[in-house]
């Protein structure tokens, strides 16, 4: 069985993470998006992938290479979709590396191998897979008699079902002779859901299957944390570096190779850690927290829920708190991130020009890559600092 996974997008919602790679190479619980999901459908028997990419390509074929690292009968192809022009373009990009049936996944889009082991084994001309939903008027929904899907609606103002589109489909090959058919939609693109509409309307056998497993779409930052959180209950305790004799580990905690866990830090998964960390004394590590590799935690710093990636130094008497830290970023000391509204109300971010609920509680800062800051810096709650950018001692975020 054949993959064609869709990575060609940049992922502009989750900016500034995404200004110095894609999206599905952000990386949770220590892997990138991607690699969860190379991994799933690996387990769930799929053995050839077609990568459709775009932007920063480079640093998706650098990392997965011909895919031999997962086996040597898996096989990765790589193919460029010059612009993005919608889902069916994308997909339409796979044409001649596919034959057959096979199976089409979102890049951004994190999957069980349970369910792909049950997808795979459907029949019919196609199978969407639907998630049932409390309020479906904000999914692409679809409409079924006797087992099959009759409709597919966008965003309707009355769904007829609660049954949303997840973007994870089964398809046989003759899909793409109605993505030939397909023309640009209301928003300028070549959508899927059209050609699959002229496959139902054609009388093909387009069927469904109810996604019962965990789905989960990393659309915003903070959804990051979220995906983190569900991820690592799924550790297991491994120690592979140095762990001083009076550090102390609780629970479930992984430790990368060449990692030094010094006297009287306190981890409590669970946690992962890289390579090469050095993580200590007496810090305060708190669970849902993933650590990428080359990173300093220094003494006295307190770090909860949160992603912090390669190469980042957090100084001495800080606290991160429900945040994303970039890669190669340096906290000066005493820097704190407040993470919680005195009000106790849900915690807003402006992503670009728009003024966005997270649905959070506590949310502390989406931090891009390369940022310093000075001595005693305090970053307000639902802060975004651009990659790059720098604060001055004492200076308060918001």
């Amino acid at each position: 069985m054949k993959a064609v996974i869709l990575v060609a997008g940049e992922g502009t919602r989750m900016r500034p993470l995404t200004t110095t790679r894609p999206k599905v190479m952000l990386p949770i619980a220590n892997k990138s998006i991607l690699e969860h999901i190379v991994d799933a459908s690996v387990d769930a028997g799929i053995n050839e992938f077609v990568f459709i990419t775009g932007y920063f390509r480079d640093s998706i074929k650098e990392h997965f290479k011909d895919g031999k690292k997962w086996g040597r009968d898996i096989k990765i192809k790589y193919v460029h979709q010059a612009q993005q022009r919608g889902t069916a373009d994308a997909i339409g990009c796979a044409r001649d590396y596919v034959d057959g049936r096979f199976v089409v996944l979102n890049g951004d889009v994190l999957i069980s191998s349970d369910y792909l082991k049950n997808l795979i084994l459907r029949d019919g001309d196609a199978v969407l897979t639907v998630k049932e939903v409390e309020d479906p008027s904000n999914f692409g929904v679809i409409e079924t008699k006797g087992g099959k899907v009759t409709k597919i609606m966008e965003k309707p103002e009355d769904p007829p079902t609660n049954l949303a589109n997840a973007g994870i489909y089964l398809f046989a090959d003759s899909i793409f002779d109605f993505i030939d058919k397909t023309t640009l939609s209301g928003r300028g693109e070549l959508e899927i859901t059209d050609s699959l509409q002229m496959m139902i309307d054609s009388g093909a056998d387009v069927g469904y299957n109810i996604l019962e497993h965990n789905w989960i779409d990393v659309g915003r930052p903070w959804d990051m944390l979220y995906a983190n959180e569900l991820l690592l209950q799924d550790i297991k305790a491994n120690c592979h570096g140095l762990v001083e004799p009076n550090a102390t580990l609780i629970g479930e905690v992984v430790v990368g190779e060449g990692t030094l866990i010094r006297n009287g830090a306190y981890i409590i998964g669970p946690v992962v850690i890289g390579n090469d960390c050095d993580i200590g004394p007496n810090c305060f590590i708190r669970p849902a927290t993933s650590i990428g590799n080359g990173v300093r935690i220094g003494n006295a710093v307190e770090v909860k829920n949160s992603i912090i990636m390669d190469n980042t130094n957090i100084g001495h008497l800080s606290y991160v708190g429900d945040s994303i830290i970039g890669q190669n970023c340096n906290l000066g000391a005493g820097t704190k991130v407040a993470n919680l509204r005195h009000d106790g109300k849900t915690i807003r971010v402006t992503l670009g020009c728009k003024f966005l609920d997270s649905g959070r509680r506590k949310l502390g800062v989406i931090m891009g890559d390369g940022v310093h800051t000075a001595i005693n810096t305090s970053i307000n709650v639902g802060s975004v600092i651009e990659s790059g950018g720098f604060t001055k001692p004492g200076e308060v975020v918001r």
